[in-house]
């Protein structure tokens, strides 16, 4: 990869701090033991993390990345994470508190660390092929929000289907653009909608939500003041601990009565008007939170699994309703 493309102003942050309860039984069936997805091989040889690892540093320094982990995975992560110097910084969260503290806490050290930074969020459950096409969107995101740092950027993508299990995002008027790809305001933004709201905003045109998010430090910090105070009070205290006797003390005092708040639902939602989408175009896109979109994934692409196939059709979840409105796209897949 050439340097040139990966900016010294970015940082990227990777969300891994979950359970996948959802996953778990299938999981437990497989492996004889449980295991959060995040850690799983389920093709090729790579887990997700690292697959999502591989995708951030192609557009951020490797020594840029942030992964917050959960404590309780520790375990069982040791054996799978890499020398810190190859990935970057890991920081273990004293217990889940959902997606907002999740996202806020290693913000807090990357604006210890570089305030002027943009940083690229990532999920570590996402399959997304091809890679390449992926990146150049990200990086094209990247920069718009390098000239607009006051405006953050989502990733949207066309829906295969009415999937309530997803956040929806109705695009508006023109922003701008980036290298040829369209910024869009956002009309509207629904978190998990009911089937008739889900219904109407796929007829509308609306695009899934794939929490990846791109932002400046400062905007996004501003962000978390302003819809969950209650979360950012805990954290100031931690950045000014930072680098100091008392960092892990600090995050562990803070966690003890640490609320639980979703990122989606309580700042990127009211803060609709300040975000921009970007549709993430000719790339296939799933969120693995359930059995039945990762065999229906590998299915479609033709990718043979890592796993036994019985096991995860064995064990499956309540699937949500469904209206096929035809295939994001079509790719071969080399893994």
């Amino acid at each position: 990869m050439s340097t040139q493309n990966r900016s010294s102003s970015r940082w990227s942050i990777v969300l891994a701090g979950g359970d996948g309860e959802r996953l778990r039984p299938s999981i437990q069936k497989w492996l004889g033991y449980p295991l959060p997805k995040q850690y799983c091989t389920f093709v090729g040889t790579r887990s997700m993390l690292q697959h999502t690892w591989g995708r951030a540093n192609q557009i951020v320094w490797p020594r840029k990345k942030v992964t917050v982990l959960g404590r309780t995975h520790q375990p069982r992560s040791d054996a799978h994470l890499p020398g810190q110097s190859e990935e970057g910084t890991f920081i273990f969260q004293p217990r889940n508190c959902d997606t907002a503290p999740g996202v806020f806490l290693p913000l807090t050290y990357v604006k210890a660390w570089d305030p002027q930074a943009v940083v690229v969020i990532f999920p570590s459950d996402h399959f997304i092929f091809p890679e390449d096409q992926f990146v150049e969107t990200v990086r094209r995101a990247a920069r718009a929000v390098e000239l607009w740092r006051d405006r953050m950027i989502l990733l949207g993508v066309r829906p295969s289907h009415l999937e309530l299990d997803y956040g929806w995002i109705a695009p508006g008027d023109v922003l701008g653009w980036s290298e040829g790809s369209c910024i869009r305001h956002i009309q509207e933004f629904a978190e998990k909608p009911g089937a008739l709201d889900g219904e109407r905003l796929m007829n509308q045109g609306a695009l899934w939500n794939t929490l990846i998010l791109v932002a400046n430090v400062e905007t996004l910090w501003n962000a978390g003041w302003a819809c969950v105070p209650e979360v950012m009070e805990r954290f100031e205290p931690l950045r000014q601990s930072i680098g100091t006797p008392a960092e892990g003390f600090m995050l562990q005092t803070i966690y003890h009565d640490m609320p639980t708040r979703n990122f989606s639902r309580e700042v990127l939602q009211p803060l609709s008007n300040q975000l921009g989408v970007m549709e993430l175009e000719k790339v296939l896109w799933s969120d693995w939170g359930r059995p039945e979109r990762i065999l229906e994934t590998l299915q479609t692409v033709g990718i043979r699994p890592a796993f036994p196939p019985e096991v995860f059709n064995a064990i499956q979840t309540p699937a949500k309703p469904k209206v096929e409105v035809g295939v994001a796209c079509t790719v071969n897949p080399i893994i």
